[in-house]
C-alpha cells in the first residue's frame, strides 16, 4: 500500500470537471448552480495498491528494451511523428510559461467548456455568501442565473442577465489567465447583453425586474474588469440612477434588492464625490430607503447628505459671497462631525485591531476582509471633507482680504492680513491620519497577514478574493490622488493597484494607477478648484 498524499477534497463532479470546489455541505455551490445533485466528497487520505502497476511497468520496460535496437534502425514514421508532437507540446508549454499566457489551443477541458470554467471562477471570486453578522457580495447572482438557465426561452423576461453573466465571467477568466481568445468571446457577449438590456428597459414589465437591475450591475462590473471605462467615468451610472428612481421603495422590500441598491449606490456616489459627476435625477428621495441601524447603510445615509452639499457648492445659484462661504464651512464641519461619529456606533466586530507585524510595523486588522473595504471608504470620505474645508477656508481668506482692501481709504495703511477661520494644520493632520490608517490596513486587506499580524502561508485559507480587491480600488485611488501621502505611502498604494490589476485581472486598477501617476505632480488651484468653480481674483462687494 502506498500513501498517495493529500488528494483533492472537492466533490467528485467538480474534480471530474476540473474546476474549483468550495466543498460546502451538504452541496457545493457549483452543483447548485448547474442544478445537479452533489455526489459528495472522498476521504482526506487515500491509500493505493501499486503492486500490479509496478508489475506492468516492469514488463513494459522489458519489452521496450528488447525492441529498442530494431526500432532505432527502422526509424518508424509513426514514432517520429509521435515524438514530434510531444516535443511540439513541450515547446509550446515552455513558451506559454515564459510569456505568461494560457495555451488554450493545446488542450481541451474534459467534460466542461471554457464558458463553464469561467462561470465557476467568476462566482468563486466575486460572490461572497452573507452570514448572520455581515452581508455578502453579489450573493444573489448565482440563484438568479440558475433560474434563468431553468427557464424556457419563451418564459424568460429577457436573456440579458444570462448574457451579462457569461460575458463578465469570460472576461474575468481571460484577464486572470491572459487569454485573448476568451476576451474576444467576452466582448461579443457584452454586445449581446447590451442589446438585451435595451429590450428589457423598453418593456415596463421587465424594467422593474431584479434580473434587469442585476444585468446593469454585471455590465458595470464587466466595464471595470476589462478597464474599458470612458476615461474614469462609467457608462452605466445613468442606468443605475434611472432604475433606482424607477424601482423606488420596492427595491428594498427584500434582501436581494438591498444588496443591489448598495452596489449601485457606491457606484453612483463615487462618480459624484470623487469624479465630480452630476446626477441625472434628484438624489434626495433615496434617504428614506436606507436603514440607519445597519452600519453600511448608516454611512451611506450620511454620505448622501454630504453629497448634496458638494453638489450645491459646485453649482451655486449665485456667485458666493462671504456669508455663503461661511455657511458652507459650518455645514461642512457639521457633516464631518456626523461622519466621524459613525465609528463610535459600530459593534465590536467592526472595530479595527492594532497589531504589530513580524518586523515591528504597526498594522490594522479586522474581523473580516469586507470590513476593511467599508473602513477605507469612510476614510476616503473624511479626506474629501477636509479638502472641501481647506478650499472653502482659502476662498474665505481671499474674500476677506479683497473686501478689506476696497473698504479702506486710499490713504490709510493696509491692516494685517486676514486670519484663517479654520485651523488648516488640524485639517491636514486629519488627512494624514486617514492616509496612514489606509496604508496600515493594506497588508491585511491583501491577506498578506492574518488578524494577528502574522504572515499568511501560500496554502492558507485566508486569501483575498477579487471582490475584496475590487472594493479597495476607489478609496486607494482617491487617497493617492488627494490624501497627502508620503513618498513611501504613495509607492505602497501604487504597488497595490498594480498588484490587483495584474494578479486578479481587474484592469480598472491599472487605469487608476496610471491616472494617479498623471495627477501626482499637478497643483490645485488655490482659489476654489476643489469646489468646481473659479472665484474671480477681484473684490467682493458684500452690499450687492
Amino acid at each position: 500500500m502506498v500513501y498517495g498524499g493529500k488528494p483533492s477534497t472537492g466533490c467528485y463532479l467538480c474534480r471530474k470537471r476540473k474546476i474549483k470546489c468550495d466543498e460546502a455541505h451538504p452541496e457545493c455551490r457549483n452543483c447548485i448552480i448547474y442544478g445537479r445533485p452533489c455526489p459528495g466528497y472522498r476521504p482526506d487520505a487515500v491509500f493505493r495498491n501499486e503492486t500490479r502497476k509496478v508489475e506492468r511497468l516492469v514488463k513494459s520496460n522489458a519489452g521496450v528494451n528488447s525492441h529498442s535496437n530494431s526500432d532505432s534502425q527502422n526509424g518508424s514514421p509513426t514514432a517520429d511523428s509521435s515524438m514530434s508532437a510531444v516535443s511540439h507540446r513541450r515547446r509550446a508549454n515552455s513558451h506559454a510559461k515564459h510569456h505568461g499566457k494560457a495555451t488554450l489551443t493545446l488542450y481541451s477541458p474534459a467534460d466542461s467548456s471554457w464558458e463553464q470554467r469561467a462561470l465557476c471562477y467568476f462566482f468563486d471570486q466575486y460572490t461572497i455568501k452573507a452570514d448572520a453578522d455581515d452581508g455578502g457580495h453579489l450573493e444573489y447572482l448565482p440563484p438568479l442565473y440558475a433560474r434563468e438557465l431553468g427557464r424556457q426561452s419563451s418564459e424568460s423576461p429577457s436573456p440579458c442577465l444570462r448574457w451579462a453573466v457569461d460575458a463578465t465571467a469570460l472576461m474575468t477568466l481571460a484577464n486572470a489567465k491572459n487569454a485573448p481568445p476568451l476576451m474576444n468571446k467576452a466582448r461579443e457577449g457584452y454586445g449581446r447583453a447590451l442589446r438585451g438590456l435595451q429590450e428589457a428597459l423598453a418593456s415596463p414589465a421587465n424594467a422593474v425586474k431584479d434580473e434587469t437591475f442585476a444585468s446593469v450591475v454585471l455590465l458595470s462590473l464587466y466595464e471595470d474588469i476589462s478597464g474599458e471605462r470612458n476615461g474614469l467615468l462609467s457608462s452605466h451610472t445613468a442606468g443605475f440612477e434611472f432604475l433606482m428612481k424607477l424601482r423606488g421603495n420596492t427595491l428594498v422590500d427584500h434582501q436581494r434588492g438591498r444588496d443591489m441598491l448598495t452596489f449601485a449606490y457606491a457606484h453612483t456616489y463615487v462618480e459624484i464625490l470623487a469624479l465630480g459627476d452630476k446626477p441625472r435625477f434628484d438624489i434626495k428621495w433615496d434617504l428614506g430607503m436606507l436603514n440607519t441601524n445597519d452600519p453600511v447603510e448608516r454611512l451611506m445615509f450620511t454620505v448622501s447628505k454630504l453629497c448634496q452639499l458638494f453638489l450645491y457648492i459646485r453649482s451655486p445659484p449665485n456667485l458666493p459671497d462671504q456669508a455663503a462661504i461661511e455657511s458652507w464651512i459650518r455645514a461642512g464641519l457639521e457633516y464631518d462631525i456626523e461622519i466621524s461619529q459613525w465609528t463610535q456606533t459600530l459593534p465590536d466586530r467592526w472595530l479595527p485591531l492594532v497589531v504589530y507585524s513580524a518586523q515591528g510595523e504597526l498594522l490594522l486588522t479586522y474581523n473580516r476582509l469586507s470590513n476593511v473595504v467599508i473602513w477605507n471608504y469612510y476614510r476616503a470620505v473624511r479626506v474629501m471633507v477636509q479638502h472641501l474645508l481647506l478650499g472653502l477656508n482659502t476662498t474665505l481668506i481671499s474674500i476677506k482680504a479683497a473686501n478689506k482692501q476696497f473698504s479702506d481709504s486710499p490713504n490709510s495703511s493696509s491692516g494685517p492680513e486676514s486670519e484663517p477661520v479654520l485651523d488648516e494644520s488640524a485639517l491636514k493632520a486629519v488627512i494624514r491620519e486617514m492616509t496612514t490608517d489606509v496604508c496600515r490596513s493594506i497588508p491585511f486587506a491583501l491577506a498578506d497577514v492574518d488578524s494577528l499580524g502574522r504572515p499568511n502561508k501560500s496554502d492558507s485559507a485566508w486569501k483575498m478574493r477579487a471582490a475584496q480587491g475590487y472594493g479597495l480600488l476607489w478609496p486607494l485611488w482617491y487617497i493617492l490622488s488627494s490624501g497627502l501621502p508620503t513618498p513611501a505611502q504613495g509607492e505602497q498604494i501604487r504597488t497595490v493597484l498594480s498588484r490587483v490589476g495584474s494578479t486578479q485581472g481587474i484592469k480598472l486598477a491599472l487605469v487608476l494607477a496610471r491616472e494617479a501617476e498623471r495627477m501626482r505632480g499637478e497643483q490645485e488651484d488655490a482659489q476654489g478648484e476643489i469646489l468646481g468653480w473659479d472665484l474671480p481674483r477681484g473684490a467682493y462687494d458684500l452690499d450687492n
